[in-house]
């Protein structure tokens, strides 16, 4: 059991940046982006 728990570390940091970076993240950080430049448009 003392072998298995360094590989389920290593296996959950990898799967947990591999959710960070995909482009579910990345799309919404455009989202969020293209509303703010809307309303910048909209107060000139």
């Amino acid at each position: 059991m003392k072998k298995r728990t360094p590989a389920l570390v290593l296996l959950s940091l990898l799967t947990l940046s591999l959710l960070g970076g995909c482009n579910t993240m990345r799309g919404a950080g455009q989202d969020i982006e293209a509303g703010g430049e809307a309303i910048q448009r909209s107060t000139y």
